[in-house]
């Protein structure tokens, strides 16, 4: 898969993702009212986020192997302090 491929997909996953929440949000009941889904559907739909879920995690997978990287902050105290060494002169072993 090319790079415009994977992007494409991952529009159509983003879309596809935000029109189920929208369906759901729109077939949510009012408190103590039934709801309108059958419970096998309800189903179905938790399994179509698990499936979205998965391609996605595939898709950064393949895009960016080292996913698990936390992001960097330019305002971030750094962790490591590189300490500059100087050659301490051109004494050879033995010269004093």
């Amino acid at each position: 898969m090319n790079e415009e491929n994977l992007s494409k997909e991952q529009r159509i996953l983003r879309v596809l993702r935000k029109v189920l929440a929208n369906i759901v949000k729109d077939a949510t009941p009012a408190p103590g009212q039934p709801h309108p889904l059958k419970e096998s559907t309800i189903y179905d739909i938790r399994d179509l986020f698990g499936l979205i879920s998965e391609r996605e995690a595939e898709l950064a997978d393949l895009s960016k192997p080292d996913r698990n990287e936390k992001p960097v902050f330019t305002d971030e105290p750094k962790k490591s302090n590189v300490i500059k060494m100087h050659p301490s002169g051109t004494n050879k072993p033995g010269d004093k």
